[in-house]
């Protein structure tokens, strides 16, 4: 890969001195598809641009990834390897006569043989009709849409316009590339950062995969001065640090609960505290967590323990009394406690599979030796008849057949060698072994 500075030993001293009163950030904008860094499985040879490139094709697309990495720039650099013309609209400003205008002009260009690219910004905040909108002017190839969103395109965009674009995950940078666009900044500033090498990695930890970030995070640090480098807790006086990304409506939400349940569903206490510190640390709501965590109980652990459930419910309103963040620690103990306990979802299985049974057999009536008989006439249709009054019979057990009468009797409930359910599957063995014995008398 070509280095984004093979060409700033022509840079003219005027066109120098305005480039330096621009933002690090868009001085360090790549000017080639072959600077960008962080994004080779899209860009290299064999990939999907760059084979699409290659074969001098482009059809729209949708960047889906996280701030900071890259999306604008890829999109205006694909405009310039095609030889489109690059318009750029955000969905947040831009509503429906904006949107006519910017077809208008692409007709005209299209007439005259240019083409456009139309890089459209968080397009996930467009509405159904305005994505609605597109869909003409990208099957007549008036323009070749790339679209670009931190959220799942899945749930955010039209399945009509998921049908016409390509979806292309753009990754977060890692921390080689982080520390390649720290040299390359140095390079561009003529000088080192002030910092000692662990000063170097917190500051590219700081900037938590955005490459926007870690620019204005140099910017910033390159106008220390200082008599000696300055160490990790010197530069975290300086810099602001930057806040995780995360939006409690968004993916991030999602993706760090389904992280946190499933660390807790496969019996891991230091992931799940991991991930539950993750979720407090970026804003999430203690009630929310306290909820999902109750859930797990009911859904992972059941009656394997089941004082898992109670424990998370005390947690709950330890914290409501307690407050963050002390109260915090008490979800925390939740968590472990949930990890470490025996797990179990076979009451959560069996009761989807009672509500699906549930559904299909309607409105069968319960059998009439089981239903209550206040009247003389319900008397007369049989209610009550038969009914076998279970502290009255051997053992405390009737055997009765409790489903409708057309229904056979289904076994839903299969508790595991696990835990308190160990206790469980006896029971229900020696029931069954009862029923058994007194249908067979």
């Amino acid at each position: 890969m070509s280095d984004l500075f093979d060409d700033l030993a022509n840079t003219s001293e005027p066109a120098a001195a305005e480039a330096g009163d621009r933002p690090l950030a868009d001085r360090m904008r790549p000017a080639r598809l072959d600077d960008v860094i962080g994004q080779d499985h899209l860009l290299a040879a064999d990939a999907p641009l760059g084979a699409m490139l290659a074969a001098n094709t482009l059809s729209s697309l949708i960047f889906w990834g996280p701030p900071g990495v890259g999306k604008t720039t890829i999109a205006r650099l694909l405009a310039d390897a095609s030889e489109r013309a690059f318009v750029q609209i955000s969905a947040i400003f831009s509503g429906v006569s904006e949107l006519r205008k910017v077809f208008d002009a692409a007709k005209t260009r299209r007439r005259i043989g240019q083409g456009t690219l139309l890089f459209v910004d968080e397009i996930h905040r467009f509405n159904k009709a305005q994505q609605d909108g597109f869909l003409p002017h990208m099957e007549d190839g008036t323009i070749v849409l790339v679209g670009a969103t931190t959220e799942n395109p899945s749930f955010e965009l039209n399945s009509a316009l998921l049908s016409r674009a390509q979806v292309l995950v753009l990754r977060r940078l890692e921390t080689p590339a982080l520390e390649k666009l720290m040299s390359r900044a140095e390079q561009m500033l003529g000088k080192q950062l002030p910092l000692t090498p662990d000063a170097r990695t917190a500051l590219v930890n700081m900037a938590d995969g955005d490459g926007r970030a870690v620019l204005n995070l140099i910017e910033q640090t390159a106008t220390i001065t200082n008599d000696a480098p300055l160490g990790p807790a010197e530069l975290a006086k300086r810099l602001q640090r930057r806040a995780a990304q995360y939006d409690k409506s968004g993916d991030g939400h999602y993706n760090l609960i389904s992280a946190l349940h499933k660390s807790v569903r496969g019996s891991d206490p230091d992931a799940a505290l991991y991930w539950l510190a993750r979720m407090l640390t970026a804003g999430e709501d203690p009630r929310f967590l306290a909820r999902r965590i109750t859930r797990m109980a009911v859904e992972d652990i059941g009656l394997a323990d089941p004082q898992a459930n109670r424990l998370c419910l005390d947690a709950w309103a330890t914290y409501e009394r307690l407050g963050s963040p002390e109260g915090e620690l008490a979800l925390a103990q939740a968590v472990i406690y949930l990890a470490l306990a025996p797990k179990s979802n076979a009451a959560y299985v069996a009761y989807k599979q009672a509500m699906k049974l549930a559904k299909q057999t309607g409105s069968e009536p319960p059998p009439k030796h089981i239903l209550n008989a206040p009247t003389g006439l319900m008397k007369e249709e049989g209610y009550g008849q038969g009914y076998a009054y279970d502290h009255d019979a051997e053992d405390g057990f009737s055997g009765q057949h409790y489903f409708p009468d057309d229904m056979e009797r289904v076994a839903l409930y299969a508790p595991p060698e696990r835990g308190y359910e160990r206790e469980m599957k006896k029971r229900v063995a020696y029931f069954e072994k009862l029923r058994q014995k007194r249908q067979n008398k």
